[in-house]
């Protein structure tokens, strides 16, 4: 799986920001995409998640109610849409995606294809 991410940029404090990453290299319908983003100095973190087949969706505490991930089958794409941004939502995001299995969500080594990231800063 090829994932490009793109739709990164400076925003002020409130404002919004859409993520997008392109996906291809092979079907997707057993896939599970998700958002994670790195702060300096920070690990990586789990921001959102999305079911390719279901759409079923999951969501970090920091960002839950503020944050919506999509997909688009017929585009082969996963969109972050960031509402009410923070000066704490600054970070590199990376768009991520791994089989569906057992294998936790949230954690950054369960995915196997990573997008190359895109900057996301916001000033307050």
């Amino acid at each position: 799986v090829q994932l490009q991410a793109s739709g990164g940029g400076l925003v002020q404090a409130g404002g919004s920001l859409r993520l997008s990453c392109a996906a291809s290299g092979r079907t997707f319908s057993s896939h599970y995409m998700a958002w994670f983003r790195q702060a300096p100095g920070k690990e990586r973190e789990f921001v959102a998640g999305i079911s390719w087949n279901s759409g079923w969706t999951y969501y970090a505490d920091s960002v839950k109610g503020r944050f919506t991930i999509s997909r688009d089958k017929a585009k082969n794409t996963v969109y972050l849409q960031m509402d009410s941004l923070k000066s704490e939502d600054t970070a590199v995001y990376y768009c991520a995606a791994k089989m569906l299995t057992t294998a936790a969500v949230t954690t950054a080594s369960n995915y196997d294809s990573w997008g190359q990231g895109t900057q996301v800063t916001v000033s307050s």
